[in-house]
C-alpha cells in the first residue's frame, strides 16, 4: 500500500487512527522500525447465508523505511476466546519483517 510521505511513527499511527472500526490499538518499536497493531471484530451480514460467527481480525501495520510504502499483516479467526494468543503470534510473525533484499 502507497502512502504520502511522511515519518515511519507517523505513517503507522495514521493507519491505524482512520481505519474504521479499529480498536485495541498498540504501538511498538521492533527491529523493522515503529509497528501499529489494532483489532477488528466483525459479524456477517444478516441474510448473507454465512454463519453467524464474530471474526476477529488483527492487524500489524509496518512502514517501509522509504516513508511512502505501508506493509499491512493480518491473522484472522473466529475462534475469540483465544485473542491473546492470536496477538501474541502476530507479534511474533513481525517481529520477522526486514525490508533488506532477497537472500540467496
Amino acid at each position: 500500500m502507497n502512502t504520502s510521505w511522511a515519518p515511519r511513527g507517523v505513517t503507522a499511527a495514521r493507519a491505524v487512527t482512520t481505519a474504521e472500526g479499529h480498536g485495541n490499538i498498540a504501538y511498538d518499536e521492533l527491529d523493522c522500525g515503529p509497528v501499529a497493531f489494532s483489532e477488528t471484530l466483525r459479524a456477517p451480514r444478516p441474510g448473507s447465508g454465512l454463519p453467524q460467527m464474530l471474526l476477529l481480525q488483527l492487524c500489524a501495520h509496518v512502514p517501509h523505511p522509504d516513508g511512502t510504502s505501508l506493509v499491512l499483516l493480518t491473522l484472522s479467526t473466529t475462534a475469540t476466546s483465544h485473542r491473546d494468543a492470536y496477538r501474541t503470534l502476530l507479534r511474533r510473525i513481525t517481529a520477522w519483517v526486514t525490508f533488506d533484499g532477497p537472500r540467496g
